[in-house]
């Protein structure tokens, strides 16, 4: 366990996958569009708290939506790749625009598509419900499933081994809204 917060001590880049991860998988779908995806408000609550302590936070998916576009906007991601085939090239592209190397770098991800990422950055992270073949190359594996939870386990994982999960907590217990600057 000491390798893995070691790891997560230094992140400094949290890249989340989409259907799966921060979404339970489900996509619901009409003749023309996707019509709805549901997320996990305390997801969300971990996201926006790993971006006040000073993480960059970005979505790499193979889809293409407006829905994840909107709840990007909602939790303050700036960074959405969408509709991207390869997630390496995608991740490469991040790395470099922000000045930073794969061990300062955590990816979530569910699925088959995310083991060439996986397999690369300093922590590999998956929800309860990946895929086997994830869970095997992963550093953490959540105890929540995508959408239910996970990816809040993980960003409290990250913080916590940075320092930063209580001045988080106390900014909520001081300020109610919080403050973590």
């Amino acid at each position: 366990m000491k390798n893995i917060e070691k790891a997560a001590q230094i992140i400094k880049l949290l890249v989340l996958d989409v259907d799966g991860v921060m979404t339970d998988g489900s996509i619901y779908l009409d003749a023309e569009q996707e019509l709805f995806k549901s997320f996990n408000a305390k997801d969300g609550m971990g996201i926006s708290c790993a971006i006040r302590c000073g993480l960059q936070v970005a979505i790499i998916t193979g889809r293409c939506s407006p829905i994840i576009r909107r709840r990007a906007r909602e939790l303050g991601i700036v960074e959405v790749c969408e509709n991207v085939k390869e997630k390496r090239i995608a991740l490469a592209e991040l790395l470099q625009k922000y000045n930073l190397s794969l061990n300062e770098t955590a990816y979530v991800g569910d699925d088959l598509n995310d083991l060439p990422v996986l397999t690369q950055v300093g922590l590999a992270c998956a929800p309860a419900d990946a895929v086997e073949e994830v869970k095997q190359v992963c550093h953490f594996v959540a105890e929540k499933k995508g959408g239910c939870g996970a990816v809040r386990q993980i960003t409290e994982f990250i913080l916590n081994a940075r320092g930063d999960w209580d001045k988080i907590v106390n900014s909520y217990l001081q300020e109610g809204q919080g403050d973590a600057q």
